[in-house]
């Protein structure tokens, strides 16, 4: 075997290591699976949870209200309820970071419907928290969130 040959097959071994190194790594620094399977949602109601993730990254309470009905309710964990458009964006003012929410379950029938699922940060350890949207369909033919009743999820004791 020439020197040549056992440089390259040295470096092949070596980087074939890094690599499977490497995705152990990504596999043990993962997020936490969810509590229950998720469901991909259709793109109109996907786009409810999006642009929620938005705003809510944003610390823009207008961009959130405009998520809502004119009517809607927020139910935060440990806080009040609020209702309308002016509470809706006075409750959110400051940036809330990278929120990653997914859907559980969904239905819709006409011009109304719901979403249930999980919600997280990046670095999330536990369960995070759980919610469940109220939808109405507007005039336009948008889902808007009617309801949004939240409560952080406490790991078992």
């Amino acid at each position: 075997m020439t020197a040549s040959t056992l440089c390259r097959r040295t470096l092949t071994a070596l980087t074939a290591t890094a690599l499977l190194a490497t995705a152990g790594c990504a596999a043990a620094q993962a997020a936490p699976s969810w509590p229950l399977p998720t469901v991909t949602l259709p793109p109109e109601l996907s786009r409810v949870l999006r642009d929620y993730e938005a705003a809510w990254k944003a610390g823009d309470g207008t961009a959130l209200a405009k998520v809502f009905t004119a009517d809607g309710f927020i139910l935060p964990s440990g806080r009040l309820p609020a209702r309308g458009t002016a509470a809706i964006q006075a409750s959110h003012q400051q940036p809330g970071g990278d929120l990653q929410l997914v859907a559980f379950g969904y239905a819709t029938a006409d011009t109304v419907g719901y979403l249930v699922g999980g919600y997280r940060y990046p670095g999330t350890v536990g369960p995070g928290g759980k919610f469940v949207l109220a939808l109405r369909k507007d005039t336009a033919g948008r889902w808007r969130i009617a309801a949004d009743i939240e409560n952080l999820s406490q790991p078992p004791r």
